[in-house]
Formats: structure tokens, sequence, C-alpha cells
């Protein structure tokens, strides 16, 4: 099966991934960039130590440039964001059979409805797959199990998430993009525990 797991580096997508790889099925793991910075390296190197094949996905400028506007009249980030996240969902849709990302239970943003879900597998004939039936202290605990892992304040040198290259936009337009998007953490997979080198 042609697969893919809209990837960032972090624990939930790597988590996804893995899921998906012990049911036999071999996803390659995918970051959107837009072109304005290198944000997918993070994540091109996360799914290097984990032994995943790595994709960059380049989307259009004008996407990026849409959901940066939408933040800045919004005055937050949730609409821009998941403007992005649908268009990187069609996006893979139109290449691979079955698309995958890191959405878990309690996430608000990005992530799809059911009614968009079922949308996209209907119109573009696909499977698509979350962890919507995980939460946060489920992720957590099976992440801790099987990567080894990194929690640091996210920057553009260690995220390969949406909003890299939103802020970086946000700043070449005169915008600070710190008075939208609050300070987080992130959590980075940097490789396998011990025990479970190889992944199988």
């Amino acid at each position: 099966m042609n697969a893919c797991v809209l990837y960032s580096g972090g624990k939930d997508s790597s988590l996804m991934a893995v899921m998906l790889q012990r049911m036999g099925i071999q996803a390659e793991l995918v970051t959107v960039n837009f072109g304005v910075y290198d944000s997918w390296r993070p994540a091109s190197m996360a799914a290097d130590a984990l032994g995943f094949k790595h994709r960059v996905l380049e989307l259009s400028g004008d996407v990026l440039r849409e959901a940066t506007e939408m933040i800045i009249n919004d005055g937050f980030p949730n609409n821009g964001i998941m403007h992005i996240h649908r268009s990187a969902v069609e996006a893979a849709a139109g290449e691979y059979d079955l698309v995958a990302d890191g959405t878990r239970r309690d996430d608000r943003t990005p992530k799809l409805t059911r009614n968009e879900i079922q949308s996209l597998e209907d119109r573009r004939d696909v499977e698509y797959v979350n962890l919507d039936g995980f939460g946060h202290r489920t992720i957590n605990r099976f992440a801790s199990e099987l990567f080894t892992l990194k929690r640091e304040k996210s920057n553009p040198e260690n995220s390969s998430d949406y909003e890299v290259e939103v802020r970086l936009l946000m700043e070449k337009m005169g915008c600070r993009s710190e008075t939208f998007f609050p300070v987080h953490f992130q959590t980075r997979v940097t490789g396998w525990k011990d025990s479970q080198q190889g992944g199988c």
C-alpha cells in the first residue's frame, strides 16, 4: 500500500508511523514545506534516527500566504494552521492510498472533523488514519516506551511544525510572530529506546 504520515518529527506522528509499520504498512514520512525556510530538517533527522524513509512535500507559497493573512486578521493561529493542514492532507491524498497524521483525541488544531474525513475519503478514494482514540497521557506513555525523546522550547532549528514558516513569513511582513503564537515546548524524537532498536 502506498501510504504516508504527515510528519513533524514529534512523538505523535512518530507513533502513528510505528503503528502502521507494525501492521505491515511501510509508510513514507512526509513533511510539508513552502520554500521560505528548510523547516523539514528536524523531521528528516528524526525519521532517519528511526529508520523511516522521509520526503519533503512542497506546497504552493499561496497556501502559506493565505494562512498567514488569516492568522494576522484573526489575531490567533487556529484557522490559519487548519488551512495549511487541510491543504497538506489534500495534497497527500492526491499521491497516496492512505494518509495518516499524528492528531489525537484532545487536539484542537490542526485536526480534521469527522465530516471532513468522510468527505476526503469519499472524494479522493483514500484511507485516512489518525490517533483520535488516544489521549495525551496515553500517547506520552507509549512514546516514552518506544523512543528517546528531547523536550525543548520550539524554535526554527528544532521544529518542523507548520508554524515555523508562518512565523518567518510574518516577520518578513513586519509582524511580530510572538504576538500571535504562544511560547511552547515540544517533544522531539531522537531515536529508539535500546529495547526497541529496529522498530519491530
